[in-house]
């Protein structure tokens, strides 16, 4: 009788266990994909979109076959060597960092697990990867077209703003591209007849400093130059300008969306659905090594018509029809 009971509680048991989360847990995890970057999830709105678009093109749905952990800083830059230090410790298959501040905070954290970055700049100039072919390490990506924008800015802010005969660029001295943007745009300005002044910022309480000196120039006009802190703060740089009524213009939307006049940039779709298709060939095997980084060369241009009155301008009907997106 005791052997039967015996057998009955293994039984039991062996069925129980069968069951049980344990069980379950010993399943094969879908892999994570870690999302960090410098603002909200709604400011993040449409790339986040595009670059699901990219992974289920190659086949990943998130909550389906792949897990997306998302560490975003709604602003606040200094939280995202933390956030980095998250994904890694989870630990995330692959990470998309979005914008030069979260790609430093990603590579300072891990020199295994696979990077796929967006940035506005020179990933070679900023020591992101070997070379645009062959990246080298654990990194690679998609760059935008941005400081050979920048002339083209000044010259759509001419367009915008033609009583302005002086312009302002803001650069940061710091940064080893400022010297070729500082030589063509006054390359640009010399050819419009337009009077150069540049400012300078290499932290972010320098603005204050640039706006008190935007004051002494009467009917200037800015153009913000490419660079990772000015792309960081786009949207505070943009009610920036709005609050203390410059006409500027700069390459990120978010700029505009925050007040700023203008913005001409790379094409948000173009940029991140790449991201999202590398994301998921990593994820099949392939090494960031092999991939090369792309080069986006789709722009956009976004006209923010609200401000445009509030500085009593009128944009010219061509320019209206030209750009890509227009706010009311």
């Amino acid at each position: 009788m005791l052997d039967v009971r015996r057998r009955e509680f293994l039984a039991l048991l062996g069925g129980a266990t069968a069951c049980s989360p344990l069980s379950a847990r010993a399943q094969p995890a879908m892999p994570v994909v870690g999302v960090i970057g410098s603002d909200s999830r709604s400011m993040y709105a449409d790339r986040l979109q595009a670059f699901q678009r990219g992974l289920n093109q190659t086949g990943y749905v998130e909550g389906r076959n792949v897990a997306v952990e998302y560490r975003l800083a709604d602003g606040q830059i200094d939280l995202l060597s933390a956030f980095a230090a998250e994904l890694v410790r989870i630990p995330v298959t692959v990470i998309a960092a979005l914008g030069l501040p979260a790609v430093v905070a990603s590579k300072t954290a891990t020199a295994t697990i696979p990077i796929v970055f967006y940035v506005g700049v020179g990933p070679v100039e900023h020591g992101l990867v070997a070379s645009l072919n062959r990246p080298g390490g654990n990194l690679t990506g998609v760059t935008g077209l941005s400081v050979e924008l920048v002339p083209k800015r000044l010259e759509l802010l001419h367009e915008l703003v033609p009583a302005a005969k002086v312009i302002a660029l803001l650069v940061n001295p710091t940064n080893p591209n400022t010297e070729p943007q500082l030589r063509d745009v006054q390359i640009a300005a010399r050819r419009l007849g337009l009077d150069l002044r540049v400012l300078h910022a290499a932290v972010e309480r320098d603005f204050d400093g640039v706006f008190t000196a935007l004051a002494q120039l009467r009917d200037a006009a800015l153009v913000v130059g490419a660079d990772g802190l000015f792309a960081s703060r786009g949207r505070e740089l943009g009610a920036l300008t709005a609050k203390h009524r410059i006409p500027a213009i700069f390459q990120a939307r978010e700029f505009a969306i925050g007040g700023g006049l203008a913005s001409y940039g790379a094409s948000i779709a173009d940029a991140y659905a790449p991201i999202g298709v590398y994301a998921g060939r990593i994820l099949k095997g392939e090494r960031p090594a092999d991939l090369p980084v792309q080069q986006v060369t789709k722009v956009d241009l976004v006209i923010n018509l609200k401000t445009a009155r509030a500085l009593g301008l009128t944009v010219p009907l061509p320019l209206v029809g030209r750009a890509d997106e227009v706010i009311e």
